[in-house]
């Protein structure tokens, strides 16, 4: 049964496979239902990591329950939807990791995204991952991905690589998009937006007051950067801290190793109390202005340590660009429902 609002347009349900925090519903639902009217609804969540599941319930009502695992319960337990939003495991595929691709478990747990929707049917499939999976295995791997999700013929596949820095936020994060129609939608184009949004700077997502001094590196630890990093230059090698200005873009955003250090930042606004504090007013960048660069809003909740925070947002989207890409579907999903309900 075809459900309408108030005003006769159509309530969007979906659900959220490795949703993580939210960070890709929160760009669908800004693009579907910006005025917050009830208009984009998720019907079922799927996390494995129980704080993600902690901060994605701080910031959402529904759904109640998030499933944990799902080559499981999520599985077994129908849902109708229009959209399936799936950030499916990066790490296998990430230059930052093994790059076991397929061979590693989690590199295939995009099956179950594609067992799920060959169940449930729904319109559009959006996925979201690394860049490095366009050419892994000299494009094979994207390949088998595109051939699956096509369920034989049933769905229409689009994908396409997209800069972050591109859609208002100063943040160089490269990451492949993949947006799977329906064949009975009709499509036979799909054009991914490429800019959206003003360019940004770093000190544009600055937080206005000087931050706590913990942010600050101590200058022991300084000093071990800069020998380290000097080691590495002999070596010919590219590792090593950075300092940004604030005139620049920040590079990816990425958790563990040297992942804060990597977007360090000169802010002399506050006056160091411990000795040890560096003297060169060097910092690391707040979680605050993590969640900036990854175009989360203001009032987004982190009910998680502060290690944690970084960690979440690392391995989050960032959401003005899964906006932007939603703002390209929703028309071809409204003229889809009005076909239905006769309002064309």
């Amino acid at each position: 049964m075809i459900q309408l609002a108030a005003n006769k347009q159509h309530v969007y349900s979906s659900i959220d496979l490795f949703s993580g925090i939210g960070g890709i519903r929160l760009g669908f639902q800004e693009a579907f239902d910006p005025e917050n009217k009830g208009l984009f609804t998720v019907k079922r969540a799927c996390e494995i990591s129980s704080q993600s599941r902690k901060t994605y319930k701080a910031n959402f009502d529904t759904p109640v329950d998030i499933f944990e695992d799902i080559t499981t319960t999520c599985v077994n337990k129908y849902c109708k939807a229009d959209i399936c939003m799936a950030g499916f495991p990066c790490q296998t595929f990430s230059k930052a990791g093994k790059r076991e691709g397929f061979d590693d478990k989690r590199g295939i747990l995009y099956k179950n995204v594609v067992q799920i929707c060959r169940r449930w049917k729904p319109l559009v499939i959006f996925c979201e991952n690394v860049k490095e999976l366009s050419t892994r295995d000299k494009g094979n791997a994207l390949k088998q991905i595109v051939e699956d999700l096509a369920m034989n013929g049933n769905y229409d596949v689009y994908h396409d690589v997209l800069n972050s820095k591109n859609f208002g936020v100063p943040q160089n994060r490269m990451r492949l998009y993949i947006v799977a129609f329906r064949k009975d939608l009709n499509i036979k184009q799909f054009d991914f937006p490429h800019n959206y949004g003003e360019p940004a700077s770093i000190g544009k997502i600055l937080e206005k007051g000087p931050v706590a001094e913990r942010y600050y590196l101590s200058q022991r630890y300084l000093d071990t950067l800069k020998r380290h990093k000097k080691r590495q230059q002999a070596r010919h090698n590219g590792f090593g801290y950075v300092v940004r200005n604030l005139d620049q873009i920040a590079g990816t955003l990425v958790c563990g190793g040297m992942g804060k250090e990597r977007n360090l930042i000169y802010d002399n606004r506050c006056k160091p109390i411990k000795d040890s504090t560096n003297k060169e007013f060097i910092r690391a960048m707040t979680p605050t202005e993590w969640k900036r660069l990854q175009g989360f809003p203001e009032d987004f909740e982190f009910p998680v340590a502060i290690t944690c925070q970084y960690t979440q947002l690392a391995n989050s989207v960032t959401v003005s660009v899964i906006k932007a890409i939603a703002e390209q579907i929703k028309p071809i999903l409204d003229a889809y429902w009005a076909s239905k309900t006769g309002q064309i």
